[in-house]
C-alpha cells in the first residue's frame, strides 16, 4: 500500500462517495477486509467520535459506536435537543467547540446543505452518516458485499428496483468509480437525479440477467404522510421470487434495512437463501472503522 495514498485521507471529510478517488475507495475496502479478520485492535485508542443524529437510526449509529470501542475509541450520541443548537446557538459556534472535545464527527440529518455547514464549521473530519441526498458510508458496505461474493467489482451488473432513494444515487456514485455498473427500474416522478440514462421503467428489464437485485424501503423517513399513494405506484416494483428469478441464476439481493416485508420485498426473497442483506448489514461496522481508521491517520 502506497503510502502516499494511505496519507491522502488524512483529516478529510467524507460527505459524497464522489469525495474518493477510485483508488482511495479500493484502499477503505481492503482496510475493512483486514480490519474484519482482526476486529479489536487499539488503533484509535483514546480517540472521541461524535455522533450528530437528527434523525432515526439503527445500523449507523451502533455500528459506529462498536466500532469505535473495538478500536480502542469511544462514540457520543448526540441529538439536536440535548445540544444548545435547540435554544438557539448557532451551528457555526456548535461545530467550532465540538472541534476542540472530538476526534472526528458523524452527521446524520436530512438537509445535505446542512452537513456541508457542519463540515465548513468543524476543524476535524465529518463523516455523513445519511442525508435527503446521499448515504456513502451504506454504499461502501454495499460495494464490499458484492465484492466478497463475486471477487470483483468491475462488470459487475447491479439492478435496482423500486424509489430512487439517497442509497441509490450513493451505489451508483461508487460504481462510477469502482466499474459496477448500476441500472435502476423506478416509477415516472420516483428516478433519482444521479442516474441520468441509467434508469428503466420496466422493473424485469433492470433485472433480467442482473448479478445482484437490490431495493428500499418505500416510504422513507419524512414520507409517512404520501404512504399510500407511493403503496400504490411502488407495487409493480416489488421484489419478489419471480422478479428475481429473472437474474443471473448466481444473484443475491441487498437491502439497507428497515425492510418492510410485503412491501419492497416479500418475505421468501428477503429471508431467503439468495440473501446477502444481513452480511451487507454488518459490513456497515467494516466500512466505518476503515474510514475512521483513514481518516484519522491510523
Amino acid at each position: 500500500m502506497s503510502h502516499a495514498l494511505h496519507d491522502s485521507l488524512i483529516g478529510r471529510d467524507y460527505l459524497r462517495c464522489a469525495d474518493l478517488t477510485a483508488a482511495e475507495a479500493e484502499l477503505v475496502l481492503d482496510r475493512a477486509v483486514e480490519l474484519r479478520a482482526d476486529p479489536k485492535q487499539p488503533l484509535l485508542a483514546g480517540a472521541t467520535l461524535g455522533l450528530y443524529f437528527a434523525k432515526h437510526s439503527t445500523r449507523t449509529r451502533i455500528s459506529f459506536t462498536a466500532g469505535m470501542t473495538q478500536l480502542g475509541g469511544s462514540a457520543m450520541a448526540l441529538t439536536p435537543e440535548e445540544l444548545q443548537l435547540s435554544r438557539g446557538e448557532s451551528l457555526q459556534d456548535t461545530a467550532r467547540a465540538l472541534s476542540r472535545y472530538l476526534d472526528a464527527l458523524a452527521v446524520r440529518t436530512h438537509e445535505h446543505v446542512e452537513l456541508e455547514a457542519w463540515a465548513e464549521w468543524a476543524t476535524v473530519p465529518v463523516i455523513n452518516a445519511l442525508t435527503a441526498d446521499e448515504h456513502p458510508c451504506q454504499a461502501l458496505a454495499d460495494a464490499l458485499t458484492i465484492r466478497d461474493r463475486l471477487g470483483s467489482l468491475s462488470g459487475v451488473r447491479v439492478a435496482w428496483v423500486g424509489d430512487g432513494s439517497n442509497v441509490l444515487t450513493s451505489l451508483a456514485e461508487l460504481g462510477r468509480l469502482l466499474g459496477y455498473e448500476v441500472v435502476a427500474a423506478c416509477p415516472p416522478g420516483y428516478e433519482s437525479p444521479g442516474l441520468a440514462g441509467s434508469t428503466v421503467v420496466d422493473p424485469r428489464e433492470a433485472v433480467r440477467g442482473a448479478d445482484v437485485v437490490v431495493t428500499d424501503t418505500w416510504i422513507s423517513m419524512g414520507q409517512e404522510r404520501d404512504r399510500l399513494q407511493r403503496l400504490v405506484d411502488l407495487g409493480p416494483y416489488r421484489l419478489d421470487t419471480d422478479l428475481l428469478a429473472l437474474a443471473s441464476p448466481d444473484a443475491f439481493v441487498m437491502h439497507c434495512l428497515p425492510a418492510h416485508p410485503g412491501e419492497e420485498i416479500t418475505p421468501e426473497v428477503l429471508y431467503g437463501e439468495r440473501s446477502a442483506i444481513w452480511d451487507e448489514a454488518e459490513n456497515r461496522l467494516h466500512v466505518q472503522k476503515a474510514l475512521l481508521c483513514l481518516l484519522l491517520g491510523a
